[in-house]
């Protein structure tokens, strides 16, 4: 599936709304049905207030191609989202974001919008009420994104690193063929190789956007 980020924006009012919601981390949220609901009425609540970046796979491999770097793509995602919200509510004076790699990253991505804003990061950020809501707001749209994959290609798309997972893969090879993978999964990853490897196939198959491997050492790239 794709990489989403989202970002809210809160003011007083609105965190009284979202207590009431009971607005949480959306790793506290087990339930996909609760997380869509709560993503819907947030949508709702945050109408002109909120932005939703979707990185979808082929171009989320892409940019691993060239930047080599989970952070990175966050840290574009993230500048991104920043200046998308700072359009809809350019008197913002402060963002909030979950610390996920080096400060400056997120600073240097950002545009001239962005660069004025108080940028703040701290670890587990989803504390604060705005952090939870995009969290919300980002689980939803990924959930709904997956859907749409899993009926696009005619498969069932589950979520998260599993057998099930691989099993989907496979499926998806072996219906639409091994190039698939790079519309449907973030292909850096050595499930790829498996899910590859188990249908007769190599990362070959997947061209330049397949080339990109993460490791315990970093990036490498497979010879063509």
């Amino acid at each position: 599936g794709p990489m989403v980020i989202a970002a809210a924006y809160v003011d007083e009012r609105l965190a009284a709304e979202f207590a009431r919601l009971n607005v949480r981390d959306s790793k506290r949220i087990t339930s996909d049905r609760a997380a869509l609901t709560l993503a819907r009425d947030l949508r709702r609540l945050l109408h002109g207030r909120h932005v939703i970046v979707t990185i979808g796979p082929r171009a989320y491999n892409r940019l691993y191609a060239t930047m080599g770097s989970v952070n990175r793509i966050l840290a574009w995602g993230h500048a991104r989202a920043i200046e998308d919200l700072l359009d809809l509510v350019p008197d913002c004076p402060r963002a909030l974001s979950d610390q996920f790699g080096p400060e400056q990253q997120i600073r240097r991505a950002l545009l001239a919008k962005g660069r004025d804003i108080r940028l703040e990061q701290r670890p587990k950020a989803e504390s604060d009420p705005a952090v939870a809501a995009a969290s919300i707001l980002a689980r939803g749209a990924f959930l709904d994104a997956l859907r749409a994959l899993g009926g696009r290609f005619g498969i069932v798309a589950p979520k998260g690193a599993s057998p099930a997972v691989e099993t989907a893969a496979a499926d998806l090879v072996a219906r639409h063929g091994p190039a698939a993978l790079l519309d449907a999964a973030k292909c850096h990853f050595q499930t790829t190789d498996r899910v590859l490897a188990a249908a007769g196939h190599s990362r070959a198959d997947l061209g330049e956007l397949g080339r990109a491997v993460s490791g315990l050492a970093g990036l490498r790239f497979e010879p063509a």
